[in-house]
This record gives C-alpha cells, sequence and structure tokens, in this order.
C-alpha cells in the first residue's frame, strides 16, 4: 500500500525526530530498533517446560521473560508502531532456533482480518520473516483465524478456551518437515495450543514454538 502525502510527511517528520530506544530510552544513533547495549542484552534460549507440551523436551525458543526490555520491546512494536523492531527481535530468535530440529518453514499467528485492519500490520507476521530470513526457510501464512476473539491479554485463562477451534490451515500450503510456529508473547499458551492443534489436523509433524517473551 503506498502512503498518501500525510504518511510520507509523518514517515519524514519521524526519521528527523531524536529517537529513544524502546528497550532502555537511550538515543539512538545510527542504530535501528534498539541501541547498542539493548541488542546485546538479546539472548535466545531453548526451553523445556512450557504448558505446550505434556511432557518436557526442548521446544520452546524465547528472548526471556515478559518485563523490562522485553515488555517494553513488546509494546512499542504492537503498539507503537515501532515495525523496525521485528527484524532485530525475529534475527535474535532465530540464531537461537536449534539446527538439528530442522525447521522447514515459519508459521506466525494470525490476526483476525478486522483486527489486522485495524492495526495495520500483523506483529507476528513481521517477526516471523525476519526469523525465516535467518534460518532460510520460507514464512508461511498457513494459518487464518476463523472467528475473532477478545484481545488475549485482557482476558483470565477461563475465557481463554473459546479458541478452540479458531484457527485453521489453509489447503495445500504445508511443507512436510517440522515447522516454527512463531508468536510475540507466550501467557497461558492457550492461543498456540490451538494454532498447533490446527497444524496437527491438517498433518503437520513436529511444531516447534519460537516467542519473544513468554
Amino acid at each position: 500500500m503506498t502512503p498518501g502525502p500525510g504518511g510520507l510527511w509523518n514517515g519524514l517528520w519521524r526519521a528527523l525526530l531524536p529517537r529513544a530506544c524502546p528497550g532502555c530510552a537511550a538515543q539512538l544513533g545510527a542504530e535501528v530498533g534498539l541501541c547498542r547495549g539493548c541488542r546485546a542484552d538479546l539472548h535466545a534460549t531453548v526451553e523445556s517446560h512450557s504448558p505446550l507440551r505434556p511432557r518436557p523436551g526442548p521446544h520452546l525458543v524465547t528472548l526471556g521473560r515478559y518485563r523490562g526490555v522485553n515488555r517494553r520491546v513488546v509494546r512499542a512494536l504492537k503498539f507503537g508502531d515501532a515495525r523496525d523492531l521485528a527484524g532485530v527481535l525475529g534475527t535474535a530468535l532465530g540464531r537461537g532456533v536449534p539446527g538439528e530440529w530442522g525447521v522447514r518453514a515459519v508459521v506466525p499467528v494470525p490476526l483476525h482480518p478486522s483486527r489486522q485492519r485495524e492495526r495495520g500490520f500483523n506483529q507476528a507476521e513481521l517477526l516471523g520473516r525476519a526469523v525465516a530470513r535467518e534460518l532460510g526457510v520460507p514464512c508461511l501464512n498457513a494459518l487464518e483465524r476463523t472467528r475473532a476473539t477478545r484481545q488475549q491479554a485482557r482476558r483470565s485463562a477461563a475465557e481463554r478456551d473459546d479458541l478452540r477451534g479458531a484457527f485453521a490451515v489453509r489447503p495445500g500450503v504445508l511443507p512436510t518437515g517440522p515447522l516454527l510456529l512463531l508468536d510475540d508473547v507466550l501467557t497461558t499458551g492457550h492461543t498456540l495450543l490451538a494454532c498447533q492443534e490446527a497444524l496437527h489436523a491438517a498433518g503437520a509433524g513436529e511444531v516447534y514454538v519460537a516467542v519473544v517473551a513468554r
């Protein structure tokens, strides 16, 4: 989509203004997205325990807990339109994905079309593209949200159960081999579990997961 004159002027104006790092509020120089210090603190780890697996085993890549810098950068990406953060965070996540997983494609968690129109982008898709570039595999919009649900961050765990059946897989999209499911935050795991169920129902094999924070 080509921005109108107002969008172009707003973009130029933001580019000329002094920019603060979303992670620590230090002034950004030539860095894109995050300052050098915050970039150095992005360490991807592989976790073996989460609500996504009944038994422990390496399956989840994350940059840490949803607090401090991680919380601030996720909120800046989602609600502050800081889309350049996706490349920085996605690259860090991609570097933490074990090669032995043999991931064949990255699948971002979709937004409902109405919410994506409202926000203007899907943060999971932006992150997924960066992770896929790092891994050298495609980023596939294989999942679609079949019905709108309330924003998960504002709901109790009990209220999130209606996500079952809220996702479907587009036919003929999935490759054979392991997939990496990608989202920004893991809270209770209901959204990612519903996506996993849809992928498995469509014939997917192993499904690993990557999130910025949990």
